[in-house]
């Protein structure tokens, strides 16, 4: 289609709203599945948004601190209806995974573990695992045009799988490597289609038509004071209501301060959660994270989600003169609040920045190289979640600088295995949708695990 035929209006508010509910009950697979699925949605069926723009606003997320595919969502909402768009498409994102954790969390607050719900997880977890990996090939064909790309995927997913290295330190690496190897082969961050036609990335909204507020002085402050307003005036209420050392406050100044220090997504920060909530708090009791990170992985939303469990037990526990159940609603509610709110502000306030340079070459090349390095950011976690699906025990290990986790061979789980296999079977030969994958496999799923309980 010619750029002259393409629509010059924005995308009307009603018709982009009812994507985002769909897509927001499809938001499994943690970010990675997440950011193939909005890909496949928005860049290839309804091609609403270009290759270029799509990875330029992934590249932006993954700098911030927070839930990368959310905060993309936010952008993208944010791109194709402005601030109503925004606050709709990330709202949307999250809402399936708050209801549906609040009623798996209350599950586990009364009956713990059940059988059916334990039957059930047995399928989805290793459905995510072949959707991931669909998402992988999916994101490496369009962001790696070139050995150099290559190259830098490669070195991102061995600094974090194999030296540990901090995420963050990956990401300014990778940017600033790119703006150094621009000045020296500016040919390597040309755009080119990556062996895709261009009738399958050609957008058919034109630029123009996307919307792109010029970044200001006055519109930056407002933004920042109003979202610093939000953020702080639940957790200023229940101190004001309940004193400082509730549980409520305690809640809510922690996961303050870690939204603002989660990046690399949920893995890079869940340790340091589990440390506190169990050793310092005391709202967990030992091993219960990994319960609450099954429950968060195999709900739609964000893999951080998982926050909102921990704020329910807590609250639960420690309900002060409330009645437990509303203690536990209020806390996990305050929790995801405070978690998510930030993602609205950073991207609201960085957003007509990063627009405004988008046509820098310098820029685009520093986030061209980020993309390159998100492809093995997004490797290294499904290595992880891989380990974590189909063996039961994993071990650390050390070398010199060399530290890496590997799985104990000893303890693969056949169940797993066979589902992980049939679920690849749906995706890659017979292009199944994300629904019907995790549908299939959660019956089949759930049928091995009672079979063999």
């Amino acid at each position: 289609m010619s750029s002259s035929a393409k629509p010059s209006q924005p995308l009307a508010l009603k018709a982009a709203s009812k994507v985002w509910f769909s897509i927001s009950l499809r938001t499994f697979g943690g970010p990675a599945g997440q950011i193939a699925l909005m890909h496949d949605e928005l860049v290839e069926k309804r091609r609403w948004i270009g290759e270029e723009r799509f990875l330029h606003a992934l590249s932006f997320c993954t700098l911030l601190p927070g839930p990368e595919a959310q905060q993309l969502a936010i952008y993208l909402g944010w791109l194709l209806n402005g601030t109503t768009g925004g606050l709709i498409a990330g709202t949307l994102f999250v809402l399936p995974g708050y209801v549906a954790l609040m009623v798996l969390s209350a599950i586990y607050a009364q009956w713990g573990e059940t059988v059916g719900v334990a039957a059930v997880f047995a399928g989805l977890g290793p459905a995510v695992l072949a959707i991931v990996a669909q998402a992988l090939w999916r994101m490496g064909r369009r962001a790696l045009r070139n050995n150099f790309l290559w190259a830098m995927s490669l070195l991102s997913f061995l600094a974090l799988i194999a030296f540990n290295v901090p995420f963050p330190v990956v990401v300014a690496g990778a940017a600033l490597t790119g703006l150094i190897a621009n000045k020296r082969n500016p040919q390597w961050f040309e755009k080119t289609s990556a062996g895709v036609s261009e009738q399958e990335v050609e957008p058919l909204i034109a630029d123009e038509a996307l919307h792109g507020e010029r970044a200001t002085l006055t519109g930056s402050v407002k933004v920042l004071v109003f979202g610093l307003l939000l953020w702080a005036l639940p957790v200023v209420i229940a101190m004001i209501a309940f004193g400082r050392n509730h549980v409520f406050v305690e809640q809510g100044v922690f996961f303050s301060g870690t939204a603002v220090v989660t990046f690399g997504g949920a893995y890079a920060v869940l340790s340091y959660v589990a440390q506190r909530a169990v050793g310092v708090f005391q709202w967990l009791l030992p091993g219960e994270m990994v319960n609450g990170l099954a429950l968060a992985e195999t709900t739609p939303g964000p893999l951080i989600m998982v926050v909102q469990f921990v704020g329910f037990l807590g609250a639960f526990r420690n309900p002060g003169d409330l009645n437990p159940w509303v203690a536990a609603f209020v806390g996990s509610t305050l929790v995801v609040w405070v978690t998510f709110v930030p993602c609205f502000l950073f991207v609201f306030l960085g957003a007509p920045h990063i627009e405004g340079l988008r046509k820098n070459r310098s820029l685009s090349a520093g986030l061209t190289a980020v993309t390159a390095a998100v492809v093995g950011v997004i490797a290294n976690l499904s290595v992880y979640f891989a380990f974590h699906t189909l063996f039961e025990e994993t071990h650390g290990y050390s070398w010199g600088i060399l530290q890496t986790s590997l799985p104990d061979w000893g303890t693969f789980n056949f169940r797993s295995g066979l589902v992980t296999l049939f679920a690849a079977v749906l995706v890659f030969k017979f292009k199944r949708s994300t629904v019907q994958v995790l549908g299939a496999c959660a019956a089949v799923g759930s049928v091995l695990y009672l079979l063999a309980h």
